[in-house]
């Protein structure tokens, strides 16, 4: 057993590989309510690698933050710690999926947030109420490949839940983007204690 993954080590035959694609939306990208510089980039990038590499993956999933009432995740005077502006708001058009992945059609897309704060995609559910976790272990799934924004925090919480949960877990760095440059040191730092590769897509 692999000590940081708690997954055995054996046939790679065996293994299924799943890709997360975490919270690209246009709320998250510049002209966004919480726009990060580089998240439109990101977008495109990461439509561009699954078109080219999908037959690389068993199973496809988005993410998105879809807030209705998320308590005082939301604020007028936010600290951008614990706070924020609002974003993500359910219904709105910042909040779908960004039109760089319209030709995604992912095998399962999960929304978070609606009334708490949900970094992780892994607190969000499909639309039959199915939690992410749960759908990644129906289909069998052993490997994560973790993509989107921002890596400061939606993706860094993601790639914790998913390691924590026993996945083989890499984050493809150059198909993420941190809110700062030191925030994406820090995460980047607290990803590889825990485990997770960090590895650029254009080594794969």
């Amino acid at each position: 057993m692999s000590e940081t993954t708690g997954h055995p080590d054996g046939d790679a035959a065996a293994r299924r590989r799943a890709l997360l694609v975490v919270d690209v939306q246009p709320t998250f990208c510049e002209g966004g309510a919480l726009g990060v510089k580089g998240g439109n980039a990101v977008a495109r990038g990461v439509a561009e690698f699954a078109a080219a590499r999908r037959g690389d993956y068993d199973l496809v999933a988005t993410t998105q933050d879809w807030h209705i009432d998320p308590g005082d995740h939301f604020s007028d005077d936010p600290d951008f710690v614990d706070t924020w502006p609002p974003h993500g708001v359910a219904g709105t058009a910042e909040a779908e999926l960004h039109p760089a992945l319209a030709d995604l059609h992912p095998d399962v897309s999960v929304r978070k947030g609606q009334y708490a704060a949900a970094y992780s995609g892994f607190e969000g559910i499909d639309e039959g109420g199915h939690a992410l976790a749960d759908v990644l272990r129906e289909a069998g799934v052993t490997d994560v490949d973790v993509v989107g924004i921002a890596e400061s925090h939606c993706v860094l919480a993601t790639a914790l839940d998913a390691v924590r949960l026993g996945m083989r877990t890499r984050v493809l760095t150059d198909l993420t983007v941190p809110v700062t440059p030191e925030q994406g040191a820090a995460a980047r730092e607290r990803m590889a204690a825990e485990g997770i590769e960090l590895v650029p897509s254009t080594s794969l």
